[in-house]
């Protein structure tokens, strides 16, 4: 298969747009979790700890497996994938208005739309950037704020169809809604070409030259000889020895026929199988070793580690408001009369808002990515030490604003992985940081949620999300610090792939 230039136009143009809603309507109501946490709470009289387990699933899963999802769409494409993860969000979510208890929740709504939702972001981010390539920043950065739009729409709109039709209804139309999905991704038309096909390469040829070199201890002649005249009587007579008792007769006629160049090239064909079959074999237990070698060198990175926890603290803190500031406006006792927008819906909107501006200075050569980075997290953790002490809904939905503006530093991520280990290590890095990412996105909401079941308030538990984002940033501005590369310079040399963090150097 061919791949042709990526347009960067055209058709490319209808990809971004059904990329759009595409994570418009996968990511609506799991980002916008937090009405329906309120009626589950109701509902199914659980623990705060135990019912954010479904909405911190299905933000989590995603992430957690995004390794697989990333198979899948290089083994099947991107719009099978799409509309099969299509089914995926749609069934889960139908499914979820007929649970009858949390545990089946778990399985419906945070495994079944959560994965199905990580499907999805894998497929339109591999199509968009096979179509997009000086354009590519721009194209991805329009499709991620669809996940965005889709928080601040379905946060009034789940509250609205609630108030019509109750939860399971609620739940039907969503699903309902989401179907919308398979017309997007039927959208997504490959990017290749059938003209000119390369030759088809044989079996040995797949194998790089390098991996073609065994060592091992040779055979006598004899040996040799013995072991391919009985594979090659075998092959040859298999078929046709009409008695067992013969064999010996049939042996001696057979060998006394068989032509010097037929017994040269089957001679050579079994050690050429013999020899791809060890190399083969050799080649993938070696990429593993250089899997983990990459793997450990990364972390003998000092920002790289410091990122990693910052990562993992950052959502481990810094994503339950999300989920959980609907049910701390009520538990604050605040008149419904002064609601007049869901929290949830400030912070989707402010969360696009911020991605977009911290993408914009990001660009500037004067502005340092990581420096900017670590100030959001520091201005998050204040943020955060600020809810308990906010009592009306304008301060929640300041506090709100403030929050889902800081929560767009995910736009400047990728530039600070690429910065802290280089382009060529971005794709492993950014997959391990991923993945702590996930890790932290499953797990805050419950911690959160059984603070407040234990002390039967919120005040400890936002006290515990602020320091955990604090010490995150903290330990990464201590980490960059530029007395670090001091230190370095007058120490020995690093190894050849050990990477550094010059503070110094702008983004």
């Amino acid at each position: 298969m061919v791949f042709r230039k990526p347009p960067d136009g055209g058709w490319g143009w209808v990809i971004v747009v059904a990329s759009f809603f595409t994570q418009f309507l996968c990511y609506g109501s799991p980002l916008a979790v937090g009405v329906l946490y309120v009626e589950w709470l109701d509902a199914f009289g659980e623990g705060k700890g135990k019912t954010a387990w479904v909405g911190s699933l299905a933000n989590g899963i995603g992430l957690l497996a995004s390794p697989v999802c990333s198979i899948c769409v290089s083994s099947f494409g991107a719009r099978p994938v799409a509309i099969f993860s299509g089914f995926m969000v749609a069934g889960g979510l139908m499914m979820s208005s007929f649970a009858p208890n949390i545990y089946f929740l778990y399985i419906s709504y945070g495994i079944v739309v959560g994965l199905g939702c990580g499907l999805l972001y894998t497929a339109t981010v591999t199509i968009t950037c096979h179509y997009f390539d000086k354009r590519r920043g721009l194209a991805l950065g329009l499709i991620s704020t669809g996940s965005s739009v889709g928080l601040f729409i379905y946060a009034a709109l789940q509250r609205e169809l609630i108030d019509l039709y109750g939860l399971d209804g609620c739940l039907l139309i969503v699903g309902a809604l989401s179907l919308n999905i398979l017309a997007c991704g039927s959208l997504m038309r490959p990017l290749e070409s059938s003209d000119s096909p390369p030759p088809e390469k044989s079996c040995v040829d797949k194998v790089p030259d390098q991996y073609f070199v065994y060592h091992e201890k040779e055979k006598t002649v004899e040996e040799n000889i013995s072991i391919l005249d009985k594979g090659y009587i075998d092959e040859k007579c298999a078929n046709n020895v009409p008695d067992y008792k013969q064999d010996s007769i049939l042996n001696k006629n057979v060998l006394s026929s068989i032509n010097v160049n037929e017994k040269d090239t089957y001679k050579k064909k079994v050690v050429e199988q013999t020899n791809f079959c060890k190399q083969l074999a050799k080649r993938k237990w070696q990429l593993y070793l250089n899997y983990w070698e990459e793997t450990a060198v990364l972390f003998k990175n000092k920002v790289f580690s410091a990122l990693f926890v910052a990562i993992l603290l950052f959502d481990i803190g810094g994503f339950p408001p999300s989920l959980l500031m609907e049910d701390v406006a009520r538990s604050a006792n605040i008149n419904e009369d002064d609601y007049h927008v869901p929290l949830i819906s400030i912070i989707g909107i402010m969360t696009a808002v911020g991605k977009l501006i911290l993408g914009i200075l990001a660009d500037f050569k004067w502005v340092n990515t990581l420096y900017l980075y670590v100030t959001t997290l520091l201005m998050m953790g204040v943020a955060l030490f600020a809810i308990p002490f906010a009592k009306s809904y304008l301060t929640l939905a300041m506090l709100s604003g403030i929050l889902g503006f800081l929560t767009g530093n995910w736009s400047i991520f990728p530039y600070v992985t690429t910065k802290t280990v280089g382009i060529e290590k971005l794709t492993h890095a950014y997959g391990i940081l991923m993945f702590f990412a996930g890790l932290g996105n499953s797990l805050g909401p419950p911690i959160v949620g059984w603070f407040y079941d234990w002390t039967q308030e919120y005040d400890t538990a936002f006290y515990f999300s602020g320091f955990c984002v604090l010490l995150g940033g903290f330990l990464l501005l201590l980490a960059a610090l530029p007395c670090w590369n001091a230190c370095t310079s007058q120490s020995s040399k690093l190894p050849p792939n050990t990477y550094s963090y010059k503070v110094a150097s702008s983004a």
